[in-house]
């Protein structure tokens, strides 16, 4: 196995990990939801020390319900994945570009894939 190989198969191991050691340690047990988000826990912070307290704005989409609320924030974290994926591979393709135009004005034949 090749090094590149180990490090994606230890890194996948340790996202894996990250993902199923909370519910299997039974972290967040006994709490009404267990694994709300930040500002959940931080309305409920502030709803507990200050009951009088108001917002300063409301939100402009008040999704119906959590699912859907869940879909949107999937929905956002992939289009922002696809964003990155397509500006790396637009870099790479530039580079990879900028390298065989390199070697063939040298006149140098052989391998014209860039490193990295």
């Amino acid at each position: 196995m090749s090094r590149n190989a180990k490090i994606n198969t230890l890194l996948l191991l340790v996202v894996a990990a990250l993902a199923v050691l909370p519910l299997a340690l039974g972290l967040g047990e006994g709490r009404e939801e267990p694994f709300a988000g930040a500002d959940a826990q931080a309305e409920a912070a502030i709803t507990e020390l200050r009951p009088d307290y108001e917002p300063w704005f409301t939100p402009l989409y008040e999704p119906p319900s959590g699912e859907v609320e869940s879909a949107l924030f999937a929905l956002q974290a992939a289009l922002g994945a696809g964003v990155l994926a397509y500006y790396f591979g637009v870099r790479r393709g530039r580079r990879q570009g900028a390298a065989a135009a390199a070697a063939i004005a040298s006149g140098t034949p052989g391998d014209t894939r860039a490193e990295g």
